[in-house]
């Protein structure tokens, strides 16, 4: 439970204090003539650091935004509805399109508009050049971009321009962990299922006496000040056509494993920030599977914090 701060009155000096530049600003400005330009927000690009200041790549048009889905603290409450009253719909046909964030002046208003090749050396630079077998300079090429721009049109990365950025730095970690995901040995080796939820690398697979039966798929884990709990748990309930008790929000295949957290598909793009309220984020394809493998009572596992896509 949050405590509501009491609110403060402020003291003349302090009123004063704080006012007087403001009052001295407004004064300059229609002693010019002019009038404050207001900016409008752009929206944040995914991950801290090198990755901050992106933007789409792509302008997201309207119902696109990202999708909340916070059942998280306490168990979901009933009734529900069946699935033969009300199963929720199959996502659209074809492949899953990834918005890639790119800098401002690199972005453009709809697929439509042709891309030229990026000069801009993305955060994902040096990952996508030793993914490719590229000069590991950490700086762009020609050669560069179009290699990454081949690699993320294959991936259906949009827009493909060569530049490497958050999401191109996520597909390729997901691809490099295919080998052999659990290397670092973070999730734990039973004979029954085990879940392996990897907030650091933000994928989740599925092994069985050490060995992986369910390759790893991108996931999109907790928002900053929502991040999904770490620690072992069990799927203690599964419902296939969930609906949020909160939000009225859809979470196919959802499999709750503690409280209101659970693993279930979403509909929109699962690299689109700022990611969930604490629940594991699925394509809706990979919950399916899922939904389809395990069961009741099977272990998850989730370790690590999530400081990007």
């Amino acid at each position: 439970m949050t405590r509501t701060p009491t609110p403060r009155t402020a003291t003349p000096r302090t009123f004063l204090g704080r006012a007087l530049p403001a009052l001295l600003t407004g004064v300059l400005l229609l002693t010019l003539g002019g009038s404050p330009a207001v900016a409008a927000p752009a929206e944040p690009g995914p991950g801290t650091g090198a990755a901050s200041g992106l933007v789409p790549g792509i302008a997201r048009g309207p119902g696109a935004d990202r999708q909340g889905l916070p059942d998280r603290a306490l168990p979901p409450v009933g009734p529900w509805r069946t699935v033969a009253e009300m199963p929720l719909p199959e996502p659209a046909a074809g492949p899953p399109r990834h918005i890639e964030y790119v800098p401002p002046f690199e972005a453009v208003p709809d697929r439509a508009v042709p891309q030229p090749c990026s000069r801009s050396t993305g955060p994902a630079q040096r990952q996508a050049e030793r993914y490719l077998g590229l000069a590991r300079d950490g700086r762009q090429s020609a050669a560069d971009c179009a290699a990454i721009r081949t690699f993320q049109k294959r991936q259906h990365i949009e827009p493909a321009s060569g530049f490497a950025g958050p999401v191109t730095g996520a597909v390729l970690r997901l691809l490099r962990a295919q080998e052999d995901p659990n290397r670092a040995g973070k999730c734990p080796e039973r004979v029954e299922r085990v879940v392996c939820v990897d907030l650091n690398r933000q994928i989740v697979w599925v092994q069985q006496d050490g060995e992986v039966i369910f390759q790893p798929v991108a996931m999109r884990s907790g928002q900053p000040t929502m991040e999904t709990r770490t620690g072992t748990y069990r799927i203690y309930w599964r419902h296939k056509d969930h609906v949020s008790s909160l939000y009225n929000t859809p979470m196919p295949f959802a499999q709750f494993f503690d409280g209101g957290e659970a693993l279930h598909g979403i509909y929109e793009d699962i690299y689109a920030p700022p990611g969930s309220h604490g629940c594991i984020n699925l394509k809706w394809s990979d919950a399916k599977k899922l939904w389809d493998l395990l069961d009741k009572g099977d272990v998850v596992h989730i370790w690590g914090h999530r400081t990007a896509l």
